[in-house]
């Protein structure tokens, strides 16, 4: 096992009913700032359980906050919450809401000229403004962990820092009985891909990290499906909804060995073709897995056997059923895993290449060996 520091402050509150114990995990903030997507919280009464759980607290409100959150939004949120002195920020939303209300935290303490820089430039942050959620969709774990993606242009990044944990997070999985399947199923395979990069790597000897890690794919494996046939099957959603905070908020991740280039190629798509983040995942990783296969090979093999239950002397085609059998539950979601089926060719493997050079890319990878070269070999055994 790897040296490693752990500490995950996020005072979770878990189950029907929490968000009316916002008075009290607010009663002495002087201004609250409400942030929020698009406004589903308004039509399926979120909002108006929080602004009732807020009376006699002072508060201003910002909508608006896309899907892979703009950097040009959240600068207005920024200046909203400057010209009301706002000190706290709560997030109602799924993970981009969260992701832009992290960034919006550092930004209205940064003395730049541009708060981007912090992720573009890997900056260090020494302030931030405190936040809570209120956790609409489950999927990016942003609810119980200190990491954020922001969009500017053409470029996708990530950024994270201690200061960027939610002070506490409510999680109330009726709250999501109304979003549609689509981003139910992309919640499930993002929290998949989640354990995965930090699972399908190289050992290091950490069993418990490693039954953790099979427990949460066991059970998006079992949970999934119920969800799907029943969108309000409260139990179901419930272990499905704990999944998912469970895949990113550090307890699996310690000790162990880290991949992320999934993820780091599937930003491209998001960037650069607006594709949902969980959908550019089930297209990236099982080209990744084979490509990677050889440098990946122990862990696979315990994937295959562990979790799809897999008992195959040939190793290489124990490998290849597990990595299908994994595509098969995507599918089974109804999420896509090839490039061809969002009409992208080989055009676009190039295109790709291109956003990463005029970043001077190095690699990805637990290795550091997904290169250039090798992210178009995976783009295109993505076709």
């Amino acid at each position: 096992m790897l040296n490693f520091e752990f500490q995950n402050p996020v005072h979770v509150l878990f189950g029907k009913g929490e968000i009316a114990k916002l008075s009290h995990l607010l009663k002495n903030k002087k201004k609250v700032m409400i942030t929020f997507g698009g406004g589903s919280i308004k039509k399926n009464g979120v909002y108006q359980q929080v602004v009732n759980a807020l009376e006699g607290i002072s508060f201003v409100e910002f909508g608006g906050i896309e899907p892979n959150p703009r950097y040009e939004t959240l600068m207005e949120a920024v200046a909203l919450a400057k010209k009301e002195g706002v000190d706290f920020l709560l997030a109602v939303g799924g993970g981009s809401v969260i992701d832009g209300t992290k960034f919006i935290a550092q930004a209205i303490c940064y003395e730049g000229s541009d708060p981007f820089d912090v992720y573009r430039k890997r900056l260090p942050i020494t302030k931030a403004i405190e936040l809570g959620s209120v956790l609409t969709l489950s999927a990016t774990g942003s609810e119980m962990n200190m990491f954020t993606v922001v969009t500017k242009g053409k470029d996708k990044l990530g950024y994270g820092h201690p200061l960027l944990y939610p002070k506490f997070s409510i999680i109330d999985p009726t709250v999501m009985f109304s979003l549609p399947k689509k981003q139910v199923a992309n919640g499930i395979v993002d929290a998949f891909v989640h354990v995965t990069e930090q699972y399908l790597t190289y050992p290091v000897n950490t069993p418990l990290q490693d039954r953790i890690a099979e427990g949460i794919l066991l059970t998006l494996l079992e949970e999934g499906p119920k969800v799907m046939s029943n969108l309000e099957d409260y139990d179901a959603r419930a272990n499905m909804v704990w999944c998912c905070t469970m895949a990113l908020n550090g307890i699996i991740g310690v000790g162990v060995v880290h991949d992320w280039a999934t993820h780091g190629i599937g930003h491209e798509l998001t960037a650069l073709q607006g594709i949902d983040h969980g959908r550019t995942l089930a297209v990236v990783l099982p080209s990744l897995l084979r490509v990677q296969k050889d440098k990946k090979k122990e862990k696979l093999l315990q994937f295959a056997n562990r979790v799809f239950g897999i008992n195959e002397s040939d190793e290489n085609k124990a490998i290849e059923l597990g990595i299908k059998a994994m595509e098969e539950f995507f599918h089974s979601l109804e999420v896509p895993t090839t490039l061809g089926d969002y009409g992208l060719d080989r055009s676009f493997i190039e295109e790709v290449k291109e956003n990463l050079r005029s970043r001077q890319f190095g690699a990805l990878g637990e290795h550091q060996d997904i290169d250039l070269e090798k992210v178009g070999l995976i783009l295109e055994g993505a076709l």
